[in-house]
């Protein structure tokens, strides 16, 4: 096919945040345990309101979260930069979160990943949650 490993990697980079969204949406501890390393953190940068602290949240923290959650969350990213050397990988990415269906937020993801024996997996990262931004090209959320 032509493809370098780096763009393999890539794609499987980006897969794995695809599945991170997929299992919130769902709900899918199990899931996320399978792509999250337990002992990796998150770091929330809250720009709706004015100098908020940054507040975190462990891996373990959130799947104790997730599992607890009622409300259907959606997350949707586009024009990712991922960036791969050997064993390590980032993502950004803009986005923009839904909660039942209504737009919450968006802001910048960045995730950080390993490479482990079963695969990419997120270590963790830093997020912005803001109340404006550039207009996504994906259009309003589609149910």
């Amino acid at each position: 096919t032509g493809r370098t490993q780096d763009e393999t990697d890539a794609d499987a980079v980006l897969k794995t945040v695809q599945m991170f969204f997929d299992t919130m949406t769902a709900r899918d501890v199990d899931g996320a345990r399978k792509i999250m390393v337990p002992e990796g953190r998150f770091f929330a940068m809250d720009m709706r309101k004015p100098m908020a602290k940054p507040s975190s949240f462990t891996n373990e923290e959130y799947f104790a979260r997730l599992q607890k959650g009622k409300p259907t969350n959606r997350e949707r990213m586009w024009n990712p930069q991922v960036r791969v050397h050997g064993s390590i990988a980032t993502v950004w990415t803009p986005y923009d979160f839904w909660t039942d269906g209504k737009f919450s937020h968006c802001g910048i993801d960045a995730f950080d990943l390993i490479m482990t024996d079963d695969g990419w997996k997120i270590a963790g990262g830093a997020f912005t949650m803001e109340a404006k931004c550039e207009p996504s090209p994906l259009g309003p959320l589609k149910q």
